[in-house]
């Protein structure tokens, strides 16, 4: 892999995939929570209603997520965006070990004020938390667009 053909994703535009994902994730989950608790199940306190929203809520984004990563190397927001997440070392796909350490490392990531996940803001490699502990990076290309901008009389 010509690694000089990559550059690292920043925060501004992994935030955007985000934004992606869970909008997806919602149109995806919600319809199902509905329909099995009805919408009495937005005004539950509880962290699980029970185990279909166990396995709605909880499992199926995690085993999303991890299948992504290791067969497409990107969620679907991240494909919309044009990025990739790597192993950080060889530039290879994440194995499926590296994957679920990376999706519970989330957790370590948003849990202290979301500064896990901030941290790409501010890290030369642009990683997160989660990305540090999974050695993962999340890249892009550099020459992003079709044609390469060049002004003739500049």
């Amino acid at each position: 892999m010509d690694e000089s053909s990559f550059e690292y994703a920043g925060f501004w535009v992994r935030v955007g995939a985000a934004l992606i994902d869970t909008i997806l994730i919602m149109v995806i989950t919600f319809p199902l929570l509905i329909s099995i608790y009805g919408w009495k199940y937005f005004d539950s306190e509880s962290v699980i209603s029970g185990p279909a929203d166990f396995l709605i809520s909880w499992v199926l984004p995690a085993v999303g997520s991890v299948w992504f990563w290791t067969r497409k190397q990107a969620t679907p927001g991240k494909m919309a965006l044009s990025l990739r997440v790597l192993d950080a070392d060889s530039g290879a796909a994440l194995s499926v070990g590296q994957s679920i350490g990376r999706y519970l490392a989330y957790f370590v990531s948003a849990i202290p004020l979301g500064l896990g996940l901030i941290w790409v803001g501010f890290d030369n490699r642009k990683q997160s938390w989660h990305d540090k502990l999974a050695h993962s990076v999340v890249v892009r290309a550099k020459q992003r667009g079709p044609v390469s901008v060049r002004f003739p009389n500049a």
